[in-house]
């Protein structure tokens, strides 16, 4: 293989896939990129067994050809790379050359190209047409609750796609749980037919993590899945997310507002309250205690190896007195996600969960339940 390439057209993408070529797995070539040409450019594939990616790219094909190559070092290599123009040559042995005209000139070790996990064909899907924006803005909302490393479960480290018609309007739908708290987002869409009863399924967060890089501007994308595959399709770029095996807890009956009374708090005036009160919070006292009295929000931190702190809040509450205490993290995270100026803290009881929403956005919730005083 000998082609050249622009150092703009692939220094952005390279960039991208260091986190998916970055993940050990059992296979050392998944550490590497295929590079392969075809007529008019090259394909460039990345994949950890778990998130497969492709993309076409121009470059002059001078001879034609397939290479795998260590993602990392390709970069480093790129990125700094003087000139514009580079030169990518096959010599022998799986060994490569990358070159300019004149006065740079790596040698580097490759790896067997046919050795390279190939990427999944996905046929026979129904697409979602929507924009990149939106789509990023639903991963925001719900990538925030972190998966477990040591957590085996798959509701725990994916989140839940599912197609849902409520009230006659069709909805595409995000949900992301621990175990302590949950997030749930929805965008609404236009569909001739109502959606099936299909079950919906579970996409890996680093998957998810990982496509959320393609997701930068405001351009059309298609998302869609089969029974093993989760699938992103830009213009010239595809992300395949192989789909985690599980089942998703039913979690319509915890984010129910029948019973619970609302209060409206100024959304940016209670994050601050609360980042300043966590300032004595640490992993062995995460938890901050809501005093709410008439007109009244009293948020108080103590932690025995550190200090306490207590601060005071008007709000618009007349009923009974209520306290009940959070991990004030869980809260700050949740507020830095909606992007309303007020938010609706919705409660029951001490016992009870702590919903949160937009004053008028419903489109997003979060669930946080409530710790032991």
């Amino acid at each position: 293989m000998k082609i050249k390439i622009l150092k703009r057209d692939i220094s952005d993408v390279l960039s991208k896939l260091q986190t998916i070529a970055g993940r050990k797995t059992n296979l050392a070539i998944t550490t590497a990129i295929l590079i392969k040409t075809n007529n008019s450019g090259i394909n460039i594939s990345s994949t950890d067994l778990e998130t497969g990616y492709t993309g076409f790219f121009p470059a002059v094909i001078e001879r034609e050809g397939a290479i795998a190559v260590n993602a990392k070092k390709l970069f480093e290599i790129i990125r700094d790379f003087p000139g514009e123009e580079i030169y990518i040559n096959e010599i022998e042995n799986f060994w490569i050359e990358i070159l300019n005209k004149n006065t740079v000139d790596y040698k580097m070790v490759g790896m067997n190209p046919e050795d390279f996990p190939g990427i999944p064909d996905v046929e026979n899907i129904e697409y979602f047409n929507l924009k990149a924006s939106v789509f990023k803005n639903m991963i925001e909302k719900t990538i925030f609750i972190p998966g477990s490393s040591e957590e085996k479960r798959a509701h725990i480290n994916g989140i839940y796609f599912e197609k849902v018609l409520e009230e006659g309007i069709n909805k595409l739908r995000l949900v992301s749980t621990d175990g302590s708290r949950l997030a749930k987002v929805d965008y609404e869409y236009e569909n001739t037919t109502e959606p099936s009863a299909e079950k919906g399924i579970i996409i890996s967060k680093k998957g998810l993590s990982d496509l959320y890089k393609f997701l930068e501007t405001d351009e059309p994308i298609n998302i869609g899945y089969n029974n093993t595959n989760f699938v992103l399709k830009k213009e010239n770029e595809t992300v395949i997310i192989r789909l985690l095996e599980g089942n998703f807890p039913e979690y319509k009956y915890i984010i129910d507002r029948k019973d619970s009374f609302s209060i409206t708090i100024e959304r940016q005036k209670l994050l601050m309250m609360l980042k300043r009160m966590s300032i004595f919070t640490s992993d062995n006292f995460k938890g901050v205690i809501f005093n709410l009295e008439k007109e009244k929000l009293l948020v108080s931190s103590t932690n025995p190896e550190l200090g306490e702190s207590k601060e005071e809040m008007t709000i618009n509450y007349d009923a009974d007195p209520l306290e009940i205490a959070f991990n004030v993290r869980y809260f700050i995270e949740t507020l830095n996600v909606i992007e309303e100026e007020n938010v609706s803290i919705m409660l029951i009881n001490e016992k009870s969960p702590c919903l949160l929403e937009g004053e008028k956005n419903k489109n997003f919730l979060s669930v946080i339940m409530p710790m032991r005083i």
